[in-house]
């Protein structure tokens, strides 16, 4: 179980985003994205020539978690490459509130300076599982 502060967290993300392959935009993001039981998957954005096969490094995060069987998240931290808080794009906000409306999100800038927000205030009104019942 891992007992990660934020600034932790937000670490690991400014660590992930090394990663980055974003020759287009130069706009290098990293996450870490954080399960009920402390484990952290990371992820990096992957931008493509053809701009709609890109993955932002949320979804990369998530996808990598999901696809180990882990469905239940605390925290995210998102940390971009600019001066400017880096806060999920919408079909980020989307993706993540399929399995966690309630999530604790740092948003970072490069020099791993976070502002803490929730996932639901982000996208107010989100369409969700529970949409579908």
């Amino acid at each position: 179980m891992s007992n990660l502060t934020d600034k932790e967290l937000v670490e690991k993300a400014l660590d992930a985003r090394k990663n980055s392959y974003s020759p287009y935009s130069k706009y290098r993001v990293g996450a870490a994205l954080e399960c009920s039981d402390g484990t952290v998957f990371t992820g990096c954005n992957v931008e493509n020539a053809s701009y709609p096969c890109g993955i932002c490094a949320e979804r990369t995060a998530l996808a990598k978690a999901v696809s180990e069987g882990f469905k239940d998240f605390k925290r995210i931290a998102i940390a971009g490459s600019s001066k400017e808080i880096c806060t999920p794009c919408g079909m980020c906000r989307q993706t993540l509130f399929e399995f966690a409306p309630s999530l604790k999100v740092l948003c970072c800038n490069d020099k791993g300076e976070y502002k803490e927000l929730v996932l639901k205030d982000l996208l107010p009104e989100g369409f969700g599982p529970s949409s579908m019942e």
